[in-house]
């Protein structure tokens, strides 16, 4: 901008006035690239003093019934050992059933240490374990953190919401210039842990979790000129804004490997203004047969 305007303007100090009306621009702010490093250093997890002191566990689902009428799997896993074990289940069963089978299956195998020896043996491992497991924290987190820069907010600050817009068959649309890909301002109601922070959000992004990681954020610059706009966009889990098609304009035969691929052309709106993506004809038929009904 300022190369623009010394063509024909000139003022004192110009230059300082137009980065200060650049920084503090409302447009600029939720629509420029960041060249910088993402937010928020590596937050190692504390790691265990003991095996089976702290465990991690998963429901592998969708399975048929089996003859004892399993359905699923349940996958624990001790953090310190990394020792796996796989648990057939059903997946309507409630929680006093699962610990009843959590205490047979894995307290049964690990709950108690007997003789002197074991203990000494055992204890022996566990150490080694936890040293080789602190240096390879130490050296994930060294290597993470040369490629982030961090991050603070406070506690009544306002802040942007970083969103993508997607194609309603899931593709990425490439962002324009003035394009915005932050929404917002909201305010910080409290710091959560480290590098996370609870945010205020209207009713429209209720379907959202509350607290985000700060490289989900970024900070608001506040300026008397701003007039805030609600944004009416509604934002699934993954922060993906869908945007919808309102026509096709043109369609090709893509060849691949000795395929014919019939490819249309689609207009998609949003709030990030109108945007073309070449698409599958089958998913768009699929997806939005209206469209070509039109066609």
């Amino acid at each position: 901008m300022y190369q623009d305007l010394k063509k024909i303007f000139w003022w004192p100090r110009m230059k300082e006035d137009v980065a200060r009306f650049v920084y503090a621009c409302l447009t600029c702010q939720k629509s420029k690239i960041e060249h910088q490093k993402p937010a928020g250093l590596m937050q190692p997890l504390e790691i265990p003093e003991w095996k089976c002191d702290s465990i991690s566990m998963d429901f592998v689902t969708g399975f048929p019934n089996t003859a004892s009428g399993h359905d699923s799997i349940w996958v624990i896993v001790d953090r310190l050992t990394k020792s796996a074990h796989f648990i057939p289940i059903n997946i309507t069963y409630p929680v006093a059933k699962l610990a009843e089978i959590y205490v047979r299956v894995i307290v049964k195998l690990h709950g108690v240490v007997l003789g002197p020896e074991i203990v000494r043996e055992t204890t022996e491992k566990v150490k080694m374990i936890r040293e080789k497991m602190k240096a390879s924290q130490s050296r994930q987190k060294s290597y993470h953190d040369k490629r982030r820069k961090e991050l603070e907010f406070e506690s009544g600050d306002h802040v942007f919401l970083r969103v993508m817009p997607v194609t309603g068959v899931g593709h990425a649309l490439k962002s324009k210039k003035l394009t915005p890909r932050l929404i917002g301002p909201y305010q910080i109601s409290e710091r959560v842990g480290t590098v996370a922070y609870r945010v205020a959000l209207p009713p429209n992004l209720s379907n959202l979790h509350d607290v985000f990681h700060v490289s989900q954020l970024r900070k608001y610059v506040p300026d008397p000129s701003h007039v805030i706009h609600m944004d009416d966009v509604q934002v699934r889990e993954n922060f993906t804004v869908e945007t919808m098609p309102i026509r096709i304009t043109d369609r090709e035969i893509k060849s691949l490997r000795g395929k014919d691929i019939p490819l249309v052309k689609v207009v998609w709106t949003g709030t990030t203004g109108e945007s073309m993506t070449w698409e599958m004809e089958s998913k768009m038929r699929d997806s939005y047969p209206e469209l070509f009904e039109r066609v």
